[in-house]
């Protein structure tokens, strides 16, 4: 255990808070480095969001290959994975292997959650409380709760009169829920949602959807992963790491080396959207067009491809037009569908537009809206999202110099320093931290942990008492990351559909940016360059005081 630089010797020299992708990643770096650590979970075992979101349909949007971890061979090559999207119950299960195959549960305390962590100036140390009455001094307190922990409770009056069944999908039971012969209702159309509709629409008697706003869906293609896939992927893992490391949404796909005006067709710019849309999976955002998300005339051209094709698909033409955005695409979270529209063309599926009519209250028997209209349910099914980035942060008693919370820190809108440190919050740091990058979490996950290993290495070597970023540098980068967002018309105009992206989806949270929108290389890019100058926009305390 490391002695403090004031004589104190903590409990641990580290204390992890969440025990999916991040926290996992961050333990076996912390363990690398020789230093005791203390994590803690809420649940009853690893996974995180793959724990919890265990609603039917659950699968990733990123692929398997790419979403896992990358910090040793031997797991890359001993893993198979099914299908090209995995299902929560295999991803729960590689965590799982992970957790295993490492030997990290010895430092997990389960069905425990950290409801303060206050730093004592006195000593310099964290002191970190629990829900079971465990209190630990730690010397570095690391967040490892996930950018979409904290769920959007249903707002509406009456929940608890309801007397037909209810259920909110990142708080999903592990027995399996029956929806044979009943009446469900699903209120919201985001990517949760996306998921659970095609998949109670083939059990329930009758499926109503409650949407406010629409989403452009683009097929998954999913497919199952023979051997010679499996082990093709296995073969050129050098090559997809080092592909995604270069890509901005750090996905192993080639940049489309052309933008949008470039004298085409309007008959090649559809079959170049056409082919995109038939690869699946986001490969219609990543290789049509580079400007596709910066320019507005290619994103009008895809949204216009994107409207078609849901028209087309879908054979109802109101149902069709509802389900049609009017926004930029990529001004909401883009989900992946397997089959998703589709769904509305069963004779037991349809659709309530509550933009139109909002949900006034929950009734005894179902659903009425704000025009007296009343629709029976025997289940009802929240999808309403998360208080993203920033909730898990702020729901906990955290508290740095001086006891100012995170709650007031960031009541005026968020502000970090590369997306994982807060000033005034001294040896703290945040993995899939508010103003971090928005694009696949795992890969982002392994070089985020990559720098904060080599930041306490520094320490170490430097004898450093503590470290924490300056206010300069979180102006900075707060204005660094506007400065993206305002090159990207689509995803500024989130604001107007309510995106979480930018915290629009929760009421009384002030909208600010909640991403860093430069693309991951980009970032890898940032990290890499603040390490090789020391670290460059931290103040740095030794033990002596200077």
């Amino acid at each position: 255990m490391t002695a403090h630089g004031n004589g104190t010797r903590p409990d641990f020299d580290a204390v992890v808070i969440g025990m999916g992708f991040g926290g996992l990643r961050m333990l076996w770096e912390l363990h690398q480095l020789g230093l005791s650590v203390r994590a803690y979970e809420r649940g009853s075992d690893v996974g995180g969001t793959w724990y919890w979101n265990r609603y039917p349909g659950a699968r990733t949007d990123s692929e398997a290959w790419v979403y896992c971890m990358f910090f040793d061979e031997k797991l890359k090559q001993e893993w198979d994975w099914p299908e090209r999207f995995p299902k929560q119950p295999d991803m729960e299960r590689y965590l799982q292997h992970v957790a295993d195959r490492f030997d990290m549960r010895r430092d997990i305390r389960f069905e425990t959650v950290v409801t303060s962590a206050v730093y004592q100036e006195g000593t310099g140390l964290w002191e970190v409380g629990t829900d079971r009455g465990e209190t630990v001094t730690c010397r570095y307190l690391i967040s490892a709760t996930g950018l979409l922990h904290v769920a959007y409770e249903p707002p509406f009056p009456g929940l608890e009169s309801f007397e037909g069944e209810s259920y909110l999908t990142s708080r999903w039971p592990k027995e399996p829920v029956d929806f044979a012969g009943k009446r469900v209702a699903v209120v919201g159309t985001g990517a949760t949602a996306v998921q659970v509709i095609p998949e109670v629409a083939r059990e329930a008697e009758h499926l109503r959807v409650f949407q406010r706003t629409p989403n452009y869906v683009l097929p998954s293609r999913n497919h199952a992963l023979e051997k010679a896939q499996r082990d093709e992927i296995k073969r050129d893992y050098p090559e997809i790491i080092e592909k995604l490391r270069k890509q901005p949404f750090a996905f192993p796909m080639d940049p489309a080396n052309r933008m949008y005006d470039e004298n085409r067709s309007p008959e090649e710019v559809r079959r170049i959207l056409d082919a995109a849309w038939e690869a699946g999976g986001f490969y219609y955002l990543f290789t049509a067009f580079d400007d596709l998300l910066i320019d507005e005339r290619s994103n009008r051209f895809a949204s216009d491809f994107l409207r078609e094709k849901i028209r087309t698909i879908v054979r109802d033409p109101e149902t069709a037009e509802k389900l049609t955005p009017k926004y930029p695409y990529a001004g909401k979270r883009p989900p992946l569908g397997h089959f998703y529209y589709e769904t509305f063309n069963r004779d037991n599926v349809d659709l309530v537009d509550v933009k139109a009519d909002p949900i006034a209250e929950i009734t005894p028997t179902g659903i009425r809206l704000e025009s007296g209209e009343e629709h029976e349910a025997d289940i009802i099914i929240f999808a309403l999202g998360f208080d993203a980035l920033t909730g898990a942060l702020t729901e906990m008693d955290l508290r740095g110099r001086g006891g100012v919370s995170m709650r007031d820190k960031w009541a005026d809108g968020v502000h970090t320093y590369l997306g994982l440190c807060v000033d005034s919050f001294p040896n703290f740091f945040m993995l899939s931290g508010p103003q971090s990058p928005f694009a696949n979490i795992p890969a982002v996950l392994d070089q985020s942990v990559a720098f904060v290993g080599r930041l306490l290495g520094y320490l170490g070597e430097h004898g450093v008492d503590r470290i924490e970023p300056t206010g300069d540098a979180v102006h900075g980068w707060g204005e660094k990351c506007q400065a993206l967002l305002d090159m990207a018309p689509p995803i500024k105009a989130g604001l107007a559909v309510s995106s979480w992206f930018l915290g629009a989806n929760i009421p009384g949270k002030k909208p600010s940016v909640l991403f860093y929108f430069g693309g991951a290389a980009a970032y890898f890019d940032d990290l890499e360059k603040v390490a090789d100058r020391d670290f460059d926009g931290f103040a740095m305390v030794s033990p002596a005081g200077v």
